[in-house]
């Protein structure tokens, strides 16, 4: 592959089951054997204790795969046919409502990592995430449909965010290219310039219908944030005018509409990042993380910065001692906050940690890892806190033994 691998480079192009096998560790939907928390036992933390890690969601396939040979008459024939394994499936955001649903967003339907065939599908729990609603698809645009945010406002409106891509037809991905550039020789110059770029979708309804989805200029994720004002700020990846890359968006229209107010200052060695998150402080303060993958600066870890004028202005991001990507964050009820990131480095895992003062300073001696994965291919960790103060994680990766990914959950608790 010519391009270097990183979430940055994907993103500039954006023109970028049930599993039979499960990790050890886990409990597969509808099974009763309690197994471990993953391959390898979890080092002890004197901040958490893991209650249980499970998949959440697996979509087997569905449509037969046929393999074919050339008859003595110079004819393409069937030679065998089956069922085409699970689909892969990444990148989730997980929101418990108002009403005490949990719902999880995510790409779904997917060949593989990049394909021409992802959509946003949308699951359901009512009962703190014991069980799962079947995936329903409520966004399926002719492109890739990629990573998935989900909020509730504080009018209750649902929003949804996720981008499109045409990563599957550029040679630089050569494993998809050969595959699927027929498939993008099928999409017209003006269907691709309709729906290329970043979107946001809004739910009046608790999702069951979805209104006409908007544009954003930037893109992260796991979406925007609520305000305490009920304005909404969306921290993304993305360029406007000069600014860039990392652009902050507001709407004060619960959604509908955004606007460019700003961008966060980087280093001029940081010259890979993405897939940020931002969050509003009980002092006021926005603190904002950020996906760095700059090989001359602090390649792996996180970048911070901060702004205290409502988004308009930020600090230069900062480098913080831990490493991961990409950030997701969690206010507790007992003001803390919690950032989660998957760890894609030995061992593979998926991690949160804890600050007690805003973001100044990080417990990285106390580092939290919620599970083991099996490789690489995993993470993008959303986090909410339940009405019992518990906490529930939800991430995808993969089992390994060249199985598909899949979404899971780690529900957990921080000891007293």
């Amino acid at each position: 592959m010519s391009k270097e691998f990183n979430r940055r480079n994907f993103l500039g192009l954006m023109g970028t089951v049930p599993l039979i096998s499960v990790l050890p560790g886990l409990k597969a939907p509808g099974t009763e054997t309690e197994l471990h928390p993953g391959p390898g036992s979890l080092p002890e933390n004197a901040l958490a204790e893991i209650l249980e890690t499970k998949i959440i969601c697996i979509e087997p396939g569905r449509f037969p795969v046929v393999s074919s040979a050339i008859d003595k008459n110079g004819h393409p024939v069937q030679t065998n046919s089956s069922v085409e394994p699970n689909r892969y499936v990444g990148w989730p955001t997980v929101v418990l409502t108002t009403e005490n649903e949990l719902i999880v967003v995510y790409s779904g339907d997917r060949d593989s990592h990049v394909c021409p065939f992802g959509k946003t599908h949308l699951i359901k729990s009512a009962d703190n995430g014991q069980t799962w609603s079947a995936p329903v698809t409520i966004t399926n645009t002719p492109l890739d449909d990629r990573d998935a945010g989900i909020i509730q406002t504080r009018q209750g409106t649902l929003v949804v965010s996720w981008f499109t891509s045409l990563a599957f037809e550029n040679p630089n991905w050569p494993a998809a290219y050969y595959k699927y550039f027929r498939v993008g020789e099928k999409i017209s110059a003006q269907t691709k310039q309709a729906w290329l770029g970043n979107w946001i979708k809004r739910s009046s309804d608790g999702g069951k219908t979805w209104l006409t989805p908007s544009r954003t200029v930037g893109t992260a994720p796991h979406g925007p944030v609520n305000l305490k004002s009920g304005h909404l700020l969306y921290v993304g990846t993305g360029s406007y005018q000069s600014m860039g890359p990392i652009l902050v968006e507001k709407s004060t229209d619960d959604g509908i509409t955004w606007k460019v107010i700003g961008n966060i200052p980087v280093p001029k060695k940081a010259t890979s990042i993405s897939e940020p998150h931002v969050i509003e402080l009980p002092s006021g303060k926005l603190l904002a993380m950020i996906r760095n993958e700059s090989k001359e600066f602090h390649n792996g870890y996180l970048l911070q910065s901060e702004s205290y004028d409502g988004g308009n202005t930020w600090s230069m991001a900062s480098e913080t001692a831990i490493w991961g990507y990409p950030p997701h964050f969690t206010l507790l009820k007992n003001g803390e906050l919690l950032l989660s990131y998957s760890h894609r480095k030995l061992p593979y895992s998926q991690k949160a940690c804890i600050s007690h003062d805003e973001g100044r300073t990080w417990d990285i001696e106390n580092e939290i890892m919620l599970t083991r994965s099996a490789n690489s291919d995993m993470g993008y960790p959303s986090t909410t806190q339940l009405n019992d103060d518990s906490l529930l994680t939800v991430y995808y990766q993969s089992p390994g033994n060249g199985e598909p990914t899949n979404i899971m959950s780690t529900h957990w608790l921080l000891k007293k």
